[in-house]
């Protein structure tokens, strides 16, 4: 019975030492060339795992994770990470990095076209006047033209980071150009280099000219936006704005899927052809202006302006004192006065200029310092800007907040070190955030309450819908570098709303977190909103071993609610004191 009990005991602890591991996450494979000196070995062992580098021992967290920068020498290194557990098990792997500086670009020895770069990028419509920025590499020397004879310019190697054989070209779209159809079609490049044949290259996308007077759009489905302009990231392109449906948009030209709109003689803008439908017929919406009124019922004030025409527009806030200013695209004052109502009770003062030969300004001026919130739309063609009142009471209790736990589903988001999932931890931390406003007396609404997937733009139609006090968007951060980047952030779009973010960051430096910033205009859709205050909480970098392991006990995801919850109350009460 006793050899039984000891070869028991041997089994259990043989069975405990095998529990060593060692995950690399970072980098991905184990043979790495890089042009970065700064590079990072981060992954996860057992919880009680020592883990060595090359012979050195660096943090590992309680989770079992850690993260480690590099900073390499020119040539080859090569690391030896070994976790050893407890009872002496180990576990090795070998990274190797080759650190070279990037190789510098080479001009062409052999007849070819390396490469011919076209911006704008993508499919294109063109006008006259439009003008593409074309760049090839040939051979040093040669002439390099367009089919209709059009010549490049070789590019002196001071402008061409020492680099011969690189032309360049600014073409300026003409009437009538004889080098585009009403056809697309692919661009061919001649290149003659004495003493070789001629060589030719197509480009990628194709062209062709715009008709003469452009396309009439009109704007479709539930949210359609307008860009700023052609750049692109993560986020997407920089909106103007949402507009209402069944706005008329005149399209002067085309780049890849968007169109390029005339909002007034001085003003262009971008939009997605999945939000517009080509009209068969073709005019320049316009509109002079008509009655403007200024009225409230049990709910709103409201600000009407009569039109002809469902214009595009541009809205934004302003603050000391808080105003809503809202720009009408292609309208011309015919308006003489304004009928102001007894019946408003936010609105304080309406007035409007002529800004441009065609482009109407409204500014409405509130009685309140904090903006609550506004949304503009159409009512036939009657241009409707909807103003929401302050609260009755500012109690907590009286107010109705959306907590929206981003991701969920098939959209994971970020990852930790650990394999905690972005979607999961989003959800924990607005579950807490709930009953911490629940036990203030809060109603809460939100959109999911387990993990399901749930598109943004149909969160983002839910919440109009639901029209909440305020909103907040509860997500985690992640970044490249897992040793230095972390802490809690909170981004706005409207400056109306900067005031909540700040004072929710205060109450969660508070609590020790570092800090990566208070962020503004950020494109984010859940920040799009002008018809209540909202914020973006990014509570911690899920990449950051010291961050996940906080985001990943209950207690201080509860702790991190409770911060919000405060600053929420803050901001509340500052209100109270500038009204």
């Amino acid at each position: 019975m006793r050899l039984l009990t000891i070869l028991s005991l041997f089994i259990l602890q043989t069975a405990t030492a095998q529990q060593v591991f060692l995950r690399v996450s970072t980098p991905t494979k184990n043979q790495n060339t890089v042009t970065a000196a700064k590079q990072y070995i981060a992954g996860l062992t057992c919880k009680t795992c020592t883990v060595t580098m090359n012979g050195n021992e660096i943090k590992v967290w309680p989770t079992g994770a850690f993260a480690v920068e590099l900073k390499l020498q020119l040539g080859d290194t090569s690391f030896l990470l070994q976790a050893v557990n407890e009872k002496g098990a180990k576990e090795t792997q070998r990274i190797f990095y080759k650190y070279q500086l990037p190789e510098k670009e080479k001009a062409l020895t052999t007849n070819t076209v390396a490469y011919w770069r076209i911006d704008p990028q993508g499919d294109l419509l063109l006008k006259p006047g439009d003008k593409l920025k074309m760049t090839a590499k040939a051979l040093p020397g040669a002439v390099v033209q367009l089919e209709n004879g059009t010549k490049f310019i070789e590019l002196p190697v001071k402008d061409s980071n020492g680099v011969k054989g690189v032309y360049q070209l600014e073409y300026v779209v003409k009437p009538n150009d004889d080098l585009f159809t009403a056809k697309p079609s692919k661009l061919k490049l001649m290149v003659w280099a004495e003493g070789n044949d001629p060589v030719e290259a197509s480009s990628k996308n194709s062209f062709a000219t715009m008709p003469e007077n452009g396309l009439l759009l009109q704007t479709k489905g539930k949210i359609p936006y307008i860009l700023l302009g052609l750049g692109e990231d993560r986020l997407g392109g920089t909106k103007m704005g949402y507009v209402d449906s069944l706005v008329k948009l005149k399209a002067v030209s085309k780049v890849g899927d968007k169109y390029c709109v005339q909002l007034s003689k001085n003003r262009q803008a971008y939009i997605e052809e999945e939000h517009v439908t080509v009209l068969a017929q073709n005019y320049t919406a316009t509109s002079i202006t008509g009655n403007m009124r200024v009225w409230g019922d049990s709910s709103f004030d409201y600000v009407t302006l009569a039109l002809t025409e469902r214009l595009a527009y541009q809205t934004f806030q302003q603050v000391n004192p808080a105003t809503i200013t809202v720009d009408v695209f292609g309208a011309t004052s015919n308006t003489n006065w304004i009928t102001q109502m007894s019946s408003i009770n936010e609105i304080a003062n309406v007035t409007y200029n002529q800004l441009d030969e065609d482009i109407f300004r409204i500014n409405i001026q509130l009685k309140n310092q904090q903006h609550w919130g506004h949304s503009i739309y159409y009512n036939g063609n009657t241009l409707v800007v909807r103003v929401k009142r302050k609260p009755k009471s500012l109690l907590l209790k009286d107010l109705v907040i959306a907590v929206d736990a981003g991701h969920g589903g098939t959209n994971k988001g970020a990852f930790g070190l650990t394999g905690a999932m972005e979607k999961d931890m989003t959800l924990a931390i607005s579950k807490e955030l709930q009953f911490a406003l629940e036990a203030e007396g809060a109603s809460v609404i939100t959109t999911r309450l387990k993990d399901t997937t749930y598109d943004n733009h149909d969160r983002y139609t839910f919440y109009k819908e639901k029209n909440p006090d305020l909103l907040l968007s509860i997500h985690l951060n992640s970044s490249a570098d897992p040793v230095t980047t972390k802490g809690v952030s909170t981004y706005y779009k409207h400056i109306g709303y900067r005031s909540l973010t700040q004072t929710i960051l205060r109450r969660m430096l508070a609590m020790g977190l570092g800090e990566y910033g208070n962020v503004g205009n950020f494109n984010f859709i859940l920040n799009g909103y002008t018809e209540f205050p909202n914020v973006l909480v990014e509570t911690l970098f899920i990449s950051n071993p010291e961050d996940e392991m906080n985001v990943l006990t209950p207690a201080y995801r509860k702790q991190m609610a409770d911060a919000i919850v405060q600053g929420i109350k803050d901001w509340l009460e500052l209100t109270e004191k500038q009204e």
